[in-house]
């Protein structure tokens, strides 16, 4: 394929193509759900193909075929340098950042690949892990499911980059969902929607132990029924790390994106108040925030080896000792800045065209434990593990929903439980309340496999580094 896929960029430069790439991607999927200690769904899935972007005098063209016949991939080809002619005719100009090529494999690490482990292990797995949900009366249904996915790349440009790439994807997770006849609730293990994710192995599920969990699940998911619900006013709170993922991501990583920050998601998806005049000048956050974008992390969901511009995998800044310091780029759009891409641009599959998209972004630990966060709090809250959020389209404004919020009371958790605990406030002046951060004993990389952008829809799996955090003086209510 690799051969075949430099003949079609030798083809491309002698009609006189600016610069053109190539994208061979094979996708192996296996999802498996059980509910109620049945069997719910159980499906498994190939998809390869072959995307092809060229630029033509300033104009982009892209075309993908399923067909992976010479003549298929010559004929896309020849479709994407002719929507790059018709595109030249209306564009002003497209700049690339530049980028050396390189030649490259790269292998995400794994112990034990996940398609080796029989089907009926997997599901006994979660059918045991479920069954032991639902020995709680209030407990009316439980749920497992198990994702797994082997992606393929073979990635060829016009500029000299030949890469390969196996990433390997793991994830999992368990929910219980407790009814009585005034309320209904539920509890997740070891995140919502769907659990954790990672570029690992069996090994990662594994070290879950959803059976060993699965009992404190349903316990507290049926406890939830019975809670009080919190007063409103202004708490000092902890944010768990798996809440504080989605946090990161919602008011950190998105707004850094910079398509955002130029209008070109502003349609559908949303703009940013991040606009070049703030950078290297905004206080984002307080003296202790810091905030990476970092693709080369073992095993995070966000980590690869090369982007889908053949842009190699790297850390860097994006709030650094609070201040706004740095955007997710692509090519074209680091190169309105005079400035090179940190790596940020990846496509959903073969039939996507590549778009900037998060990689790891992580709120950085700090020095504390979270008993040092617990015992700095008088009166408040530990929130933990998402239930629903909303951002308004410029990632300013946010209100955030948590499954449970455990109390705090002269710097000890009481034992007591609220629910329905919802925060909110506005981004810069939420992270420059922070004056907490558990350390790296606390630090987890969380997967979240299913952050929408772009027209028409892709769908990435991103990751984010995060600890428990303490805010101080947060708007803290009851969601309905």
């Amino acid at each position: 394929m690799k051969d075949l896929l430099r003949d079609v960029m030798d083809y491309l430069k002698s009609q006189g193509a600016d610069y053109a790439d190539a994208r061979y991607e094979e996708h192996h999927l296996e999802n498996i759900t059980v509910e109620n200690a049945n069997l719910k769904s159980l499906s498994y899935d190939l998809d390869r193909g072959v995307g092809i972007r060229v630029l033509y005098k300033g104009g982009w063209g892209f075309a993908a075929t399923d067909k992976l016949g010479k003549d298929h991939i010559i004929n896309a080809a020849k479709l994407a340098l002719e929507i790059a002619k018709e595109s030249s005719l209306r564009s002003n100009g497209v700049e690339l950042s530049e980028e050396k090529p390189h030649k490259d494999v790269f292998r995400s690490p794994f112990e034990k690949d996940p398609f080796d482990i029989p089907t009926g292990e997997k599901i006994d797995l979660l059918k045991e892990a479920t069954s032991l949900m639902m020995k709680r009366e209030n407990v009316k249904r439980s749920v497992g499911n198990m994702d797994f996915r082997r992606i393929t790349k073979i990635f060829v440009n016009t500029e000299g980059s030949e890469i390969g790439q196996l990433i390997l994807i793991s994830g999992a997770g368990i929910s219980a969902y407790a009814v009585s006849e005034e309320d209904f609730q539920v509890r997740s293990y070891p995140s919502s929607f769907g659990g954790d994710y990672a570029t690992r192995g069996w090994e990662f599920v594994e070290q879950m132990d959803l059976i060993g969990n699965a009992e404190k699940v349903s316990q507290e998911a049926e406890a939830l029924l019975k809670a009080d619900e919190i007063k409103p006013g202004e708490y000092d709170i902890i944010i768990d790390g798996q809440q504080m993922a989605l946090q990161v991501h919602e008011s950190c990583g998105h707004p850094t994106e910079l398509d955002r920050v130029f209008g070109y998601e502003i349609s559908f998806a949303g703009g940013s108040f991040l606009q070049p005049d703030k950078l290297n000048k905004l206080r984002y956050g307080s003296e202790i925030v810091n905030i990476t974008a970092d693709a080369t992390i073992p095993g995070g969901l966000g980590s690869f080896g090369y982007d889908d511009e053949g842009v190699k995998a790297q850390k860097s800044f994006l709030v650094k000792d609070g201040i706004f310091v740095g955007y997710l780029m692509d090519r074209q759009t680091a190169a309105k800045l005079g400035m090179k891409s940190n790596g940020a641009a990846r496509a959903q599959s073969w039939r996507n065209i590549p778009i900037i998209r998060m990689t790891n972004i992580n709120l950085l630990p700090g020095k504390e434990t979270l008993d040092d966060l617990i015992s700095g709090i008088d009166y408040g809250f530990l929130l933990s593990m998402n239930k629903s959020w909303s951002i308004d389209d410029m990632r300013v404004n946010f209100q955030f929903a948590t499954e449970i919020a455990y109390e705090i009371k002269g710097g000890k958790l009481t034992g007591k439980i609220f629910k329905n605990p919802v925060y909110h406030g506005k981004t810069t002046e939420f992270w420059n309340s922070c004056d907490g951060i558990a350390n790296e004993s606390h630090w987890h990389v969380w997967g979240l496999p299913n952050c929408g952008k772009g027209q028409p829809m892709q769908v990435m799996y991103v990751g984010h580094g995060t600890s428990p955090a303490r805010f101080r003086n947060i708007k803290v209510g009851v969601a309905r």
